[in-house]
């Protein structure tokens, strides 16, 4: 087995100083949406249990806006074992039918059922590789993609690497993997830094990549 990838960059975060913008998306958000976006979103994500987490949600939002995806993800983590791989891998029938009663989540039979099953594709890969981690980490070759977009409209919805990523990953067994959920998927997990370059945030993960 190879070295494991080193850990998550240090990312500083503050309080935007007064005037501070941020991504549009954000910004016309609640105050969920500015949490997420100032915290999380495009920050590198080396857990394995944590990136599982993500691939989750991204799935569960087709269709939806993310900002319903947020209000429901304590429900998801309640309801899907903290995203726990190896114990979600184990859901049954009966565990689908509980999920489908549970109001804290998006019920939606096929997206239930494309969780558990991609928990358990999730731990092949673990077992294959090594580390979820190091699998998708590949697809950058271990360094955050340094995007420089002007404004939300520059954004791609899927590029030539989530292409590959949506292929593999239905290659593997995995399900709502789409491009654009894939893409989706690299932007919440930093394997891509999409904030807009007149937001706060650009620069600073532009240099925690960069102190690696």
């Amino acid at each position: 087995m190879t070295d494991p990838p080193p850990p998550s960059p240090a990312v500083t975060i503050a309080e935007p100083a007064p005037g501070a913008r941020r991504c549009e998306w954000a910004a016309s958000g609640g105050p969920l949406d500015i949490q997420y976006h100032d915290s999380e979103w495009g920050v590198p994500v080396h857990k394995d249990q944590a990136l599982f987490e993500i691939l989750t949600l991204e799935g569960a939002q087709a269709g939806l806006s993310w900002s319903i995806i947020l209000k429901k993800r304590q429900g998801y983590r309640r309801a899907f074992a903290s995203f726990d791989p190896d114990r979600v891998a184990r859901f049954n029938r009966r565990s689908v039918q509980r999920l489908l009663r549970d109001a804290g989540i998006v019920r939606n039979r096929l997206k239930i059922e494309s969780t558990i099953g991609n928990a358990r594709v999730f731990l092949q890969v673990q077992e294959q590789l090594g580390s979820f981690d190091r699998y998708v980490w590949d697809f950058v070759d271990g360094e955050p993609v340094q995007n420089r977009w002007k404004s939300l409209r520059d954004l791609p919805v899927t590029t030539a690497i989530s292409d590959a990523m949506s292929r593999d990953f239905k290659r593997r067994g995995f399900r709502f993997v789409g491009p654009t959920i894939c893409y989706a998927f690299m932007q919440a997990a930093g394997l891509v830094n999409d904030h807009t370059t007149d937001c706060f945030r650009h620069a600073e993960l532009a240099a925690a990549s960069r102190s690696l």
